[in-house]
């Protein structure tokens, strides 16, 4: 067992090494690895150059790019940032699902022969639908079928939606108790990537979206200075329609007067201020966008303007509806807000559209981000919010850091007056362990969080445990006699069933606070679980080549132990 061979070696030297250059970058400024500085919280003269200083140097990095450049991610109670606890309304995620469906229900009585009705009509989770020819009620019944077919992995054949004949033409569509349920965790789900996707885009920040309970999320979000730009952007249910103006000047003016024609809303431009008369169902949606992004105008007023494609089946409707209406306004209605109404000059074949507005470049960007995640299966409403300063972050590393270093010196004395030279080569594995677990984080990519230092800090306790371990059972030996190359061997070999044991039972623990715990609970079990991994590999390992070392170069016959 004190036998370490060439590969052995090479292996132990290698994780040492590989975790060495993992670790290293948490001690080297960004600028010195070459990577690149964030944005300037603010446009002053100050911050600006300190941006420009940092991107220079960045520039001028000698530091090779196959060198590994990542730190650490510092958590929320580290980093400072934005805690907010969001909910999302149960009954409005009903609603806007039978909105979604009446779409498909206008689709579908419209086609041959057509099915006459009046327009649909929507209140406390139930759909309305008369007829004007009562005579068509079994062919209504039968199209509506068709297009609700029976849930899947629903008990006996349960559709989503429940269809009422009431007689003489009226039919009452509402969601099913399966349907809802359903609808709600999916709502739940969607509105975490949702968030996610309008909040990090690009995919490169350290946002956490975690579920809470059937209907709320909690949002962390490291670093960012500014709450209320998150609420304005998550603030928004992000629906966005494509739908007809009416041309009736009529309609338009009895509408003013407060008499709203029947499957019409009357909202105003938001360019002009004029009164618009929108028709109810929209040609396209936000589902049918494929992609948007903040433009500049090159037209000649180079001005900020969003531009988005439609998919395959949003560009056909899109295009068959503007071929059939040339002439005609159409409204680009996000959340029952007019962003444009241009009129139909020609078919729009190609499936791009733009909005043009007085927009910011942030937010255009925003604006984008909102179109491109999609709908938000129901609007979000903050019930909790937080901003921790990253006064208080740096508080909490400060302190954290200290309480680590005060009990590392604390072990490390203890272990050399305890155990002389065996406590040295302990007190060295265990600073390699440090060094590992700061490697893997970075690595992994894991966030360290308070609890995480905590989980360190109790790391460090549990890989000199180990190395106690073995050096009783060590000394033990000694005592009864054996030499001092017996005693470790006899110590290492009888110690290894305890180790084991203790460290797997611990790591078993933190598997299932990492699979049901959330936030701070999964920092702490996920520094725990590597803490262990790393502790017995320098307890039992480092430390044990340590020893052989010395015992194979200076042959002692008792150990001062």
């Amino acid at each position: 067992m004190l036998h370490f061979s060439t590969w052995k070696i090479g292996t132990i030297l290698s994780v040492l090494l590989i975790g060495l250059m993992l670790a290293l970058p948490n001690a080297l400024p960004n600028s010195f690895m070459g990577v690149a500085p964030e944005q300037p919280r603010s446009q002053s003269a100050v911050d600006l150059a300190a941006f420009q200083e940092e991107r220079a140097a960045a520039e001028e990095s000698w530091w090779p790019g196959l060198f590994p450049n990542k730190k650490v991610k510092l958590g929320l109670d580290l980093q400072g940032g934005v805690y907010l606890l969001m909910e999302i309304e149960p009954e409005e995620v009903v609603a806007n699902r039978l909105s979604n469906f009446q779409i498909d229900i206008v689709a579908a009585l419209g086609d041959r022969p057509r099915v006459t009705r009046d327009p649909l009509e929507q209140s406390n989770g139930v759909i309305s639908l008369r007829l004007k020819d009562p005579e068509q009620s079994d062919e209504a019944l039968r199209r509506l079928r068709d297009i609700n077919p029976p849930m899947q992995g629903a008990i006996g054949g349960q559709r989503e939606y429940n269809v009422q004949d009431n007689g003489n033409g009226r039919f009452s569509i509402s969601m099913t108790a399966g349907a809802r349920e359903a609808a709600i965790r999916d709502a739940q789900s969607k509105t975490i990537e949702i968030v996610r996707r309008r909040i990090d885009p690009d995919g490169v920040s350290e946002i956490s979206v975690q579920p809470q309970g059937n209907n709320r999320i909690v949002l962390e979000s490291p670093g960012e200075a500014d709450p209320q730009r998150i609420k304005t952007i998550l603030g928004q249910a992000g629906r966005m329609t494509f739908n007809l103006v009416s041309i009736s000047e009529t309609d338009i003016q009895t509408a003013i007067g407060g008499r709203v024609r029947p499957g019409y809303t009357l909202l105003n431009d938001t360019e002009t201020g004029f009164p618009l008369l929108i028709n109810n169902t929209p040609i396209v949606t936000g589902s049918d966008i494929a992609t948007a992004a903040q433009e500049f105008d090159t037209q000649g007023t180079n001005s900020v303007i969003v531009t988005f494609r439609l998919n395959a089946a949003g560009a056909k409707r899109f295009g068959d509806a503007t071929a059939q209406n040339v002439g005609r306004q159409f409204a680009i209605v996000l959340d029952e807000r007019v962003m444009s109404a241009p009129r139909i000059q020609q078919p729009i074949l190609g499936g791009n559209v733009q909005i043009t507005g007085d927009f910011t470049i942030e937010e255009a960007q925003d604006l984008a981000a909102i179109i491109e995640a999609g709908e938000l299966p129901a609007k979000i409403q903050f019930i909790n919010e937080r901003t921790i300063s990253p006064t208080l972050g740096e508080d909490s590393i400060r302190a954290g850091s200290t309480a680590s270093i005060i009990g590392l010196i604390l072990v490390a004395v203890f272990m050399i007056i305890a155990y002389s030279r065996l406590g040295i080569y302990a007190v060295l594995s265990l600073m390699a362990n440090i060094m590992l677990i700061l490697g893997a984080l970075s690595g992994l990519g894991a966030t360290l969080t308070l609890p995480g230092i905590a989980g360190i800090i109790l790391t460090i306790g549990m890989a000199v445990d180990a190395n106690v371990l073995v050096f009783e059972r060590v000394r033990e030996e000694s005592r009864s006699g054996r030499g001092a190359m017996t005693a470790v061997q006899a110590g290492y070999e009888r110690a290894l069933s305890a180790i084991l044991d203790a460290n797997i039972t611990t790591f078993i623990a933190a598997a299932m606070l990492y699979s049901f715990g959330s936030g701070p609970v999964k920092g702490f079990a996920v520094t725990l679980a590597i803490g262990i991994l790393t502790s017995v590999f320098t307890a039992f390992v480092v430390t044990r080549w340590f020893t052989s070392l010395w015992l194979n170069r200076a042959r002692p016959k008792k150990l001062a132990i």
